[in-house]
């Protein structure tokens, strides 16, 4: 009778070698704790109460309770001819002043900053960046003083023998566009800045041999390569853009007639001058909406192949 050859022992699988790696788990998940708890307290718990507040008739005063309404405020938006006119305002205060504003002119100011002497960097970077870190109310009385019918501008205008207006009357949108792009460049500049450093010299060169001029080397090499950080640019800008409310909010208050009222200052009359708190809020997450929206296809953007 021939005897069996003994069986190897069988592979210890992870489980098995480690049996207390899966009642670990819990213990390595505690330091999250608290930062999960004060997520859930200040940011998941007052927006879930903002979205409730947008279905119901909630106001300031003159109520006992508020009473849940449906859609109710979200149709009346949409009926709102002021709202309809904010949201046009929106618009075009966000193309003007950030996608067309900041990130034209701060892409052009980081590629001639690189060519400049370092006496001139200093001093652009130094002037661009002193109005981005300023307050935004303290923009607002700067640049109303600069618009305003006895202000800079049209002391500038006169001086030149040129015609000169009452700008935050006649043209508002689009001088609080400006004030926006005046505060804001200075962020798209830096991030192109970086952007720019990153071209290896040896492709321009490269480019420069072959013959391509500056605006050829500028659409077919230097675009294509910050692509990604134009992109990224544009969504951090748009999202801040339409956020604005302090620099709109003390050059013009959203007037005259409701001219430059963004959704911002829509929902802040809404909400705090009319007492709707329900329908302020609606508004609100309509803005989250658009934010979101524009959100998406920028990381569309961002997930496509040069």
């Amino acid at each position: 009778m021939t005897a069996t050859a003994p069986r190897p022992p069988l592979a210890k699988t992870p489980e098995a070698t480690h049996p207390a790696r899966g009642s670990r788990l819990p213990l390595r998940a505690l330091p999250l704790t608290p930062a999960v708890v004060l997520l859930l307290l200040f940011l998941a718990g007052p927006i879930a109460y903002c979205v409730f507040i947008a279905f119901t008739d909630l106001q300031l005063t003159g109520q006992a309770e508020e009473s849940f309404v449906g859609f109710e405020n979200f149709t009346r938006a949409f009926r709102d001819e002021a709202f309809l006119n904010a949201v046009w305002l929106t618009l075009v205060f966000t193309v003007l002043s950030s996608l067309v504003g900041q990130n034209t002119l701060g892409l052009a100011l980081a590629a001639l900053m690189r060519r400049a002497s370092k006496p001139v960097r200093t001093l652009t970077g130094g002037i661009v960046v002193t109005a981005w870190v300023l307050p935004e109310v303290v923009a607002g009385f700067l640049l109303y003083a600069f618009f305003r019918r006895e202000g800079t501008l049209n002391a500038l205008l006169d001086w030149l023998h040129l015609p000169s207006q009452n700008w935050l009357y006649t043209l508002p949108i689009l001088a609080v566009s400006f004030a926006n792009v005046w505060r804001g460049t200075a962020f798209s500049m830096l991030v192109y800045s970086a952007a720019l450093n990153e071209i290896p010299q040896e492709i321009t060169e490269a480019a420069e041999v072959d013959g391509a001029g500056g605006r050829r080397r500028m659409w077919h090499i230097t675009l294509p390569m910050i692509r990604r950080s134009i992109a990224t640019n544009l969504m951090l800008n748009t999202l801040q853009t339409l956020s604005v409310f302090g620099l709109i909010w003390v050059m013009t208050r959203g007037g005259p007639g409701g001219r430059s009222q963004t959704l911002p200052l829509f929902m802040y009359e809404q909400a705090f001058q009319n007492s709707l708190i329900g329908y302020g809020t609606a508004v609100a997450l309509l803005l989250l909406l658009v934010g979101s929206l524009f959100s998406l296809v920028y990381l569309r953007l961002l997930r496509t192949e040069v």
